[in-house]
């Protein structure tokens, strides 16, 4: 067996055995608990200034200190703490250190009913309680009794282990009873009612009579609620008729009675009861908790006030939380502390604690958490985990990691929520690195994060570039087949996209294969991310494939990415591919015509594929689709990017034959020439546009001074500049800077700027005056004559800083360009 605990040093070991005889199984009594330490106050309670954070922040240690304190408070009073011992010499196989246990049914039960420190409850404490069954079961001078059969009967059953205890039973059957076992008849009915086959039980039961021997009080008790339990309600009558009236069968009775509806019956035969045996006992109780789950509050009522105690109490304070009355619950718990100092056990506290966290009525936790400090309740496991579900909640997650990093000394085995809530807490805090580790701690624990927590964490990983992290905790989630992975799956796929990992991003369908592929296409991203990864790579042949299927499922797809998968397939080559894909899209009617022919324009002319694109044209106009302006626009824009001039010029005569072009086409044609350093050309079509009365935008105009200053044709910048000025706009900056740079550059622009007018009539013109008609050019002027003279030394910086200071819509970009020139 592996070695679950470190074990003891021997002597240390012994010492402590022996101390169950004389502290554990002694007369004596336990010492008092002493009082838990007070608690820190934290008002308010969830801040929302930051002097209030700052206050919590800084009480967070005594916080943390003060429920440490708390939580060792069973720890420290815990008169059976020395059994740890045994588990831990069981753990080591270290048999020789259990000789020197007096064994005794009161010993054997308490090891097998202890709960230890260090080890959770699960299969590897089940296995240590069942290795002590069986060595104790073998020492000499000691037996198992009745009582030690049923505990360990019992133990398998909540474990989920009931054919365990039928197999027991069918080797037990097989053997005949010795003279020194004489209730073994017995121990066959019991195992077999605690293993939910009391059926069974009662064939033994018969057996037994037919030789003259009957169930003791004790085993037809444990027999009649079995065939309760497992609503044999007939059976259960005509057993317990032949039973002694007790008030432990009237018990079983009535939640027979009750399990069946008939309340009125259950409520009667409460009344036969005298009234201490009824209200401290789960009878009330029964009655009580079922007339709540069929929300009949009024009568669950009167039994309260009829059969006060705290047992019935209980009952009505699980009744309403299950009903989601918390409110009611909260001010029943109040009025009956006050009134009759009632204080409920820690079961019914955390009960209320984790409906109350699930609802996030934190200052109600608070407060119930408190209150359990106060009144000196020791707080068992439940409470601890619900103590640090609080904490996460609340936002003070460093005390709960405090605790947490504590969790094997304070003997706090965290669960699914725990876990959930810290890593959360810490992802919400930035600390993934610690949410990694607590992370390894749960699936070590057997505990794999909820779906909500899971796909937190990932996102969190994802916007912190750590994919590497992302891919172990998807391939740990796809083992565990728990829930679809789609939208992590999704998001992890766009995050290894937007960080250059295509191939990896490739591999992410593969991973979702085993499961359902087609749902992590339900995600539009997964679509664009992964296209665009397979552009980058110039994997181009699924491109068509993946673009149809991305309509297939709901998503239609956008102009940039139609343009992106059409220029990937003609930078390829794959023009048949291209007009293929037209077909099959036209086919689909997902979009309209007119706007799915721009589209495969648009991605041919970015490809610079001006034939591909003029076929997409024909085939429009063969559909009998009369083209728009955008889509000469797009198609003139083809022919421009592609260097094709002649057929640029040809195709802008032709639409101008059918329908003069507006300013946007000539904005789009002049500079699309301007781009391919045509002067003269554009020069032509500037001037067409402005005798048809058009305007060109500020762009036009831009490039057309740019490029007509870089071939040192002045006249005409100055032409442009003048025509500019008259249409009213105001001088942009980047016309301001071209000119001067030229201006520093030499005195050709000074020149041609002085030919262009005559300049005998000086106007003086502020800055605020730039978007004046009348100014803006002598303005330019004057810039123009400030730059003429150039930069030779600091002291003409000087100057040229002094009669820059009216320009204010210059750039910084200027001066400094004008020193680089210089």
């Amino acid at each position: 067996m592996p070695r679950l605990l470190a074990p003891l040093p021997s002597r240390s070991r012994r010492r402590r055995l022996l101390a169950i005889l004389s502290n554990t199984f002694s007369t004596s009594t336990a010492p008092p608990h002493r009082a838990p330490p007070p608690l820190p106050q934290l008002s308010p309670l969830l801040p929302r200034t930051e002097d209030s954070y700052a206050s919590v922040s800084a009480a967070a240690a005594d916080i943390a200190v003060s429920f440490r304190d708390w939580f060792l408070v069973p720890r420290a009073a815990e008169p059976l703490s020395a059994l740890d011992a045994i588990y831990e010499a069981l753990a080591a196989e270290d048999a020789a250190a259990l000789e020197a246990l007096p064994l005794t049914e009161e010993l054997v039960l308490s090891v097998i009913r202890h709960r230890p420190r260090r080890l959770p409850d699960g299969d590897a404490l089940l296995l240590l309680r069942l290795k002590f069954f069986d060595w104790s079961g073998r020492r000499p001078r000691y037996r198992h009794t009745r009582a030690v059969y049923h505990a360990v009967f019992r133990l398998l059953s909540r474990a989920r282990r009931a054919s365990v205890v039928l197999d027991w039973l069918r080797l037990f059957s097989s053997t005949s009873p010795s003279t020194n076992q004489p209730r073994f008849h017995d121990t066959l009915v019991v195992g077999y009612a605690v293993a939910g086959d009391p059926q069974r039980g009662l064939s033994v039961l018969g057996r037994m009579r037919f030789r003259g021997i009957d169930l003791d009080a004790v085993s037809s008790r444990i027999l009649l609620n079995s065939l309760v339990d497992a609503s044999l309600h007939d059976y259960a009558d005509s057993f317990a008729r032949n039973l002694a009236a007790s008030p432990v069968s009237t018990c079983i009775r009535i939640k027979s009675l009750c399990r069946r509806a008939r309340l009125s019956d259950a409520v009667a035969l409460l009344d036969t009861l005298p009234f201490a045996e009824a209200s401290k006992g789960p009878a009330a109780g029964s009655i009580v908790t079922e007339f709540c789950r069929r929300g009949r509050f009024d009568e669950a009522s009167q039994i309260v006030d009829k059969f006060s105690s705290c047992d019935v109490y209980g009952a009505w304070m699980h009744g309403l939380i299950e009903a989601g009355m918390l409110d009611t619950t909260l001010q029943f718990l109040s009025d009956k502390k006050e009134a009759e100092g009632y204080i409920p056990d820690g079961k019914r506290y955390d009960k209320l604690v984790y409906r109350l966290l699930s609802k996030n009525r934190l200052g109600e936790v608070y407060d119930l958490l408190v209150e359990m400090m106060e009144e000196g309740i020791a707080p068992g496991r439940s409470t601890m985990n619900a103590a640090l579900c609080f904490f996460c909640k609340a936002g003070l997650v460093e005390v709960a990691m405090h605790l947490y990093r504590s969790r094997v000394e304070l003997g706090i085995n965290p669960n699914k929520d725990v876990y959930n809530n810290l890593i959360r807490a810490l992802c919400r805090g930035g600390a993934t690195e610690e949410a990694c580790l607590v992370l390894e701690q749960s699936m070590a624990d057997g505990y794999f994060p909820g779906r909500q927590t899971f796909a937190m964490f990932a996102n969190v990983l994802c916007q912190e570039g750590k994919l590497d992290k992302v891919r172990e905790l998807l391939d740990r989630a796809l083992k565990q087949e728990a829930w679809p992975m789609d939208s992590i799956l999704a998001k992890y796929l766009v995050a290894l996209c937007k960080g250059g990992n295509v191939d990896e991003a490739c591999t992410v369908p593969q991973i979702a294969s085993s499961k359902n592929p087609a749902g992590l296409y339900r995600y539009e991203s997964t679509y664009k991310s992964l296209i665009r990864a397979l552009i980058l790579i110039k994997r181009v042949d699924v491109l068509p494939k993946l673009i149809l299927e991305m309509q297939d499922m709901g998503h239609i797809p956008t102009r940039s990415l139609y343009q992106s998968v059409v220029c990937a397939l003609c930078e390829e080559s794959r023009y048949g591919e291209v007009l293929e894909l037209l077909e099959n899209q036209l086919g689909r009617n997902e979009l309209q015509p007119r706007l799915c022919y721009n589209y495969f324009i648009s991605g041919a002319g970015h490809a610079k594929r001006a034939d591909v694109a003029r076929e997409v044209y024909s085939r429009m106009e063969c559909a009998g689709i009369v083209p728009s302006v955008e889509s000469n626009i797009l198609l003139l824009m083809s022919y421009l990017r592609s260097k094709r001039i002649g057929d640029a010029l040809n195709f802008f005569n032709c639409i101008h034959e059918k329908k003069a072009p507006g300013t946007k086409m000539y904005n789009i044609f002049i500079s699309g020439l301007c781009e391919a350093r045509k002067p003269e050309q554009a020069m032509v079509f500037w001037r067409e546009a402005r005798d048809k009365g058009l305007i060109p935008s500020i762009s036009c105009y831009e490039q057309l001074v740019l490029l007509l200053s870089s071939v040192n044709d002045y006249d005409s910048v100055v032409k442009i500049i003048d025509d500019f000025r008259e249409t009213g706009r105001p001088v942009s900056a980047f016309l301001c800077n071209v000119l001067l740079l030229h201006t520093l550059r030499g005195s050709d622009l000074l020149k041609a700027w002085t030919r262009s007018e005559d300049r005998s009539a000086s106007i003086v013109a502020s800055a605020e005056e730039i978007k004046g008609r009348g100014a803006g050019r002598i303005l330019i002027g004057q810039l123009i004559e400030l730059f003429a003279s150039g930069i030779r030394n600091r002291s003409d910086l000087e100057v040229l800083e002094e009669g820059l200071e009216q320009f204010s819509f210059l750039s910084t970009f200027l001066l400094i360009t004008c020193c680089y020139e210089d």
